[in-house]
């Protein structure tokens, strides 16, 4: 992770490419710097000029007379070799490269940005971009970027790997009066990423939340690491575009990211506890609502109304969230049975009727805030003749400030009848919603990250286990030796038994009388499988024969298998059949891995057998750092969890010998980087013990 205060609070900095013309980038961020009121020494640098916006000019970096911290490119694509190298003999610390033409625009702009990194890495220069619109610290104050309008001060940082999202916002953001702390435009992320800026946001004591707009995590491991501290100390909200196929591409096209798998980025995100939304409404929701409101000590919602219908949708939505509709004391029902009108809700949502006033709503409010059953508490108001907005939202507000641990949110749902009292709410740090929905959401987000907090704090490693790591070293070697990448049946049952899993005797055999000494040395009954890893689906060539109960049997099943599948598949020649032993039928799970290309390899489990990829019941956790409560949810995330908790009268399953096997996959994964896939297919879950039936093992 690189050092990034430097860039926030440059001592003195130079803009290389400066400029006196109006609607040039190099003017506009001249000027910029010069109107955020940012103390420090602004030095331009352009060949033709004396002076740029009353600063002189200087020809070259080299010839500035003072030491420069940082410098900003807005020189032409051609340009920026020369320039970086005159920097780097300068002594410059920090680059900020506003200028386009590196790797978005294909191989040859990569090319060049290589050679820009070559020159950073030699003379210890940290590079912003290239390919960004530059960065503000409103505290420091500094504007370095070419963009409209300076943010008010605030608590939100904000990362953004695309300039025009971030010019939006900003903009956006000055009409809605909502302020920040400190933004980043990341561009081609050539040497800084969001890793940095998320690791130097975490430890800003002016900000309070992280926002984050990605197209793609360059260094997975590295992101884990840093993230996974950060969000110990603030929360991370991040939107990651390019999640479907053909926005992946569009990803890949727009700053040259290599977009990953999206689950990778769910099971990543939720490892380092990222709050992940999939709209820039919701990003900012929760970036506001952080920045304003306390985290919620638990899951409790109350809901006040003046409306029945808004109520049960915010009942809704909070249970498909995963909130708790608090139950409220006896006295504080008693209270309100006493005061409200008979017809009023007393329960959780509480009704206060159309026709309530302020006063009406204080009282109720003020009960529920009470109450110590409720964390946070959601109002919601529906205009009518009588409504009295301001009155409310002021009664609201005086609430919260007598109980400042409460997370309050509200919805006023209308227009201009009601935007004096919502504006008012808001000035006042309350977040303010046209709509119920958006309000609870923000809560159950809130709740999530606190949710993610206990965990991380409360994560215990699993133990190691003590593998049989010759023997898969031998198969990898064999198999490498024969020039293939998937394993035989055999060798894959092999290498998971040298790390434990219970798996159903299998050998290899390459005639019908070896096939039958196997057989009988196994016990019966047996199946017999063709092997080949040519052949993914043997049933379908006739290459399995099971239920096999005697050794003539095993020696007229081998006839007809090699016999039937060379008829389908002439020119395959197979390793010769596997014999294994049959075992009781049970549970059907599937447990397997994926490497992905950022994060890793990732550890999946659920319902197996031959409906796996129709249901898709499968959860999914990273394997390095795999944790015994990340297994336990795995399995109860899961449809399999009911039938393995005993379903209609059938006796429980061994959860924990699942568990383990889950546990020794991750295990395998992490010590032979040169799996890229494992399936085990099923596997057979009993009352007491599993076993594994179908390996696949497939190396890179």
């Amino acid at each position: 992770m690189g050092e990034t205060s430097h860039f926030t609070n440059p001592k003195s900095l130079a803009v290389i490419g400066a400029s006196n013309t109006p609607g040039k980038i190099g003017n506009a961020l001249v000027k910029n710097l010069i109107e955020s009121g940012y103390k420090g020494k602004i030095y331009p640098v352009n060949h033709k000029e004396k002076e740029v916006l009353g600063l002189p000019s200087f020809p070259s970096i080299t010839e500035i007379p003072d030491d420069i911290e940082t410098a900003i490119f807005v020189v032409p694509a051609k340009k920026v070799l020369d320039a970086a190298l005159e920097c780097g003999k300068k002594g410059v610390k920090n680059l900020v490269v506003i200028t386009a033409g590196f790797k978005e625009i294909g191989r040859a702009g990569a090319e060049l940005e290589k050679e820009f990194l070559a020159i950073c890495r030699q003379y210890n220069m940290r590079m912003l971009g290239p390919n960004c619109v530059g960065f503000i610290d409103t505290h420091t104050p500094i504007n370095a970027t070419f963009l409209k309008g300076f943010p008010p001060k605030g608590e939100i940082a904000f990362i953004s790997q695309s300039g025009a999202i971030l010019a939006s916002i900003l903009d956006w953001s000055q009409t809605a009066g909502i302020g920040y702390s400190r933004i980043f435009s990341l561009g081609n992320k050539a040497d800084l990423s969001e890793v940095d800026f998320i690791a130097e946001a975490a430890d800003d004591p002016n900000t309070k939340v992280i926002l984050c707009y990605i197209e793609d995590v360059a260094h997975g491991p590295e992101f884990l690491k840093t993230v996974s501290e950060a969000t110990k100390k603030k929360p991370v909200v991040i939107l990651k575009s390019g999640t479907s196929q053909s926005g992946a591409l569009a990803a890949s096209s727009h700053t040259g990211a290599l977009a990953g798998s999206n689950l990778a980025y769910d099971t990543a995100f939720k490892r380092c506890g990222v709050l992940r939304v999939s709209s820039m409404s919701e990003l900012l929701d929760l970036a506001i609502a952080f920045a304003d409101q306390p985290v919620p000590k638990g899951d409790r919602v109350a809901v006040v109304t003046n409306s029945g219908g808004p109520g049960i949708i915010a009942t809704d939505k909070a249970e498909l969230n995963g909130l708790q509709m608090a139950r409220f004391s006896k006295e504080t029902i008693e209270e309100l049975r006493s005061y409200l009108p008979a017809e009023a809700g007393i329960y959780n949502p509480v009704d206060v009727l159309g026709d309530a006033k302020a006063d009406r709503f204080r009282f109720a409010l003020e009960k529920v805030f009470k109450d110590e059953n409720v964390d946070s508490i959601a109002l919601l108001l529906c205009p009518v003749a009588v409504t009295e907005p301001l009155e409310t939202a002021q009664a609201l507000i005086e609430l919260s400030r007598e109980y400042p641990e409460k997370t309050v949110i509200a919805a006023y749902m209308g227009g201009q009848a009601l935007a004096e009292g919502a504006k008012l709410l808001t000035d006042n740090g309350i977040p303010c919603f046209a709509m119920p929905e958006p309000a609870i959401a923000v809560i159950a987000g809130m709740s999530s990250y606190r949710k993610m907090k206990e965990r991380a704090v409360a994560r215990q490693k699993a133990e190691d286990v003590k593998p049989d790591q010759k023997t898969v070293k031998a198969v990898f070697y064999d198999v490498s030796r024969d020039n293939r990448l998937a394993l035989l049946g055999s060798e894959a049952s092999e290498v998971i038994e040298a790390y434990g899993v219970a798996v159903a005797p299998t050998a290899l055999s390459q005639s019908p009388d070896e096939a039958a000494e196997i057989a009988e040395e196994m016990g019966y009954p047996v199946v017999l499988k063709i092997a080949s890893p040519k052949i993914l689906h043997k049933t379908d060539v006739g290459g399995v024969i099971a239920g096999l109960q005697s050794s003539e049997e095993v020696k007229n099943a081998y006839v007809n298998i090699m016999e039937t599948v060379h008829r389908y598949l002439p020119n395959v020649v197979p390793y010769g059949i596997e014999i294994q032993k049959m075992v009781p039928k049970g549970i059907e799970l599937i447990v397997g891995m994926t490497r992905d290309v950022q994060f890793g390899p990732m550890v999946g489990f659920g319902l197996g057998g031959i409906f796996v990829n129709l249901i898709k019941d499968v959860s999914f956790r990273l394997a390095n750092g795999l944790t015994s409560e990340e297994i336990a949810e795995m399995i109860s995330e899961t449809k399999a969890y009911m039938l393995l908790k005993g379903y209609r009268g059938d006796k429980p399953a061994d959860i924990a010998a699942i568990s383990e096997v889950i546990r020794r996959v991750a295990i395998l994964a992490r010590d032979f980087p040169e799996i890229t896939e494992i399936d085990i297919n099923p596997v057979f879950a009993y009352e007491k013990g599993v076993a594994a039936l179908d390996v696949k093992i497939t190396l890179s």
